[in-house]
């Protein structure tokens, strides 16, 4: 059943934010609770070329990677409406961000570095954090994007708080945007 949200929606809503802010895990329940399909960006890039994101990021380099994501999430953000959760460097791009700002609702996930630094630590899937301090570099990775996920239509704190929270946090920041 959907939530009577979904039916002023005429565009995706998509998660942008640094890695371990919980767009995967809180697009998913976003999905759930609005009747919407989810489609997390990492795994149709891996769908499509048959190669993890992490692969494809350490095969073809990081501007290919982002070449591909970019006609990826364009293809997205055309499409149906949707959840979508985004890689961490997504929206950093200036193309990728104006096209999704201007096709979606966009929404950051915006979380503490500790809780970042905690989350991604749990798995050895981040090709960007293989390499040294790992609060460090999401510490440099926040100052150096904290600007371009500032343009996002909404912003959402997620930090060590329920996931169900940060959806209702999300579902009200919705509804208040599209008033």
């Amino acid at each position: 059943m959907q939530h009577p949200l979904v039916h002023r929606l005429d565009r995706s809503i998509v998660l942008v934010g640094l890695m371990g802010a919980g767009k995967s895990t809180v697009g998913r329940r976003l999905a759930r609770r609005l009747g919407l399909p989810f489609t997390d960006s990492d795994h149709a890039i891996e769908d499509a070329s048959g190669y993890s994101a992490a692969e494809m990021f350490e095969r073809f380099g990081e501007r290919e990677f982002r070449d591909g994501e970019r006609r990826l999430v364009a293809r997205l953000a055309e499409g149906d409406v949707q959840v979508i959760a985004t890689g961490g460097g997504a929206f950093v791009d200036p193309g990728t961000r104006h096209l999704l700002n201007e096709k979606c609702i966009t929404v950051w996930l915006d979380a503490p570095v500790a809780v970042l630094a905690e989350r991604t630590g749990r798995r050895d899937t981040r090709p960007l954090l293989r390499d040294g301090d790992r609060a460090e570099t999401l510490e440099r990775l926040m100052n150096e994007r904290r600007d371009a996920y500032a343009e996002a239509h909404l912003r959402v704190r997620s930090a060590n708080q329920a996931h169900g929270n940060v959806v209702d946090a999300i579902i009200a920041a919705l509804e208040e945007h599209l008033a």
